[in-house]
């Protein structure tokens, strides 16, 4: 019976799917976004999360947890290294998956997976929103009101000095 078993198999048996998502899991950490399908990421984001959150506290025993699933020294090190010190203040969700489209031979949806303090795009477009005025009104503030007052001064000024310019061309030619 399937009692409690609802996770997605990925039509593989068990060896095979941990092999796989440990392959994913160094792969992701090495390069801190890959390119896969929807079903997979989704089922990696489920594996590789607690071990991320381990890397907070690095201590031996975490090390070797971490290392049981892993297998890749060189993933743990930079884990517990760079990775965990960005990660230090986040409570979770330390992955995003973001959907690419279809792919052209079977049709699999396909996404890409990442780490989300890595990706400088994301960051920088968050922090600029967060300034952004939120509460719609019809009145605009004290600053909107002089600075759309200073651009019809600008004009006035301009025109006046076109102004003088012809008159002093006029004068130019009655000489």
């Amino acid at each position: 019976m399937r009692h409690n078993k609802k996770f997605n198999h990925l039509g593989r048996k068990k060896g095979h799917r941990d092999a796989m998502l440990a392959n994913m899991t160094i792969s992701l950490i090495e390069h801190k976004r890959i390119f896969t399908t929807v079903p997979k990421a989704k089922a990696l984001r489920v594996y590789a999360e607690p071990l991320i959150n381990r890397a907070k506290d690095d201590s031996t025993a975490n090390r070797r947890l971490v290392f049981s699933y892993l297998q890749n020294k060189e993933a743990i090190k930079e884990l517990f290294g760079e990775i965990s010190q960005k990660i230090a203040n986040r409570e979770g969700g330390y992955l995003r998956i973001l959907k690419t489209g279809f792919r052209k031979g079977d049709g699999a949806a396909t996404c890409f997976i990442e780490l989300v303090d890595y990706n400088e795009n994301m960051l920088s477009a968050g922090k600029e929103k967060k300034s952004s005025r939120t509460r719609r009104s019809r009145r605009k503030p004290a600053g909107e009101k002089a600075e759309a007052a200073a651009p019809v001064a600008a004009e006035e000024v301009k025109a006046e000095e076109v102004k003088a310019e012809e008159a002093s061309a006029a004068e130019a030619k009655a000489e």
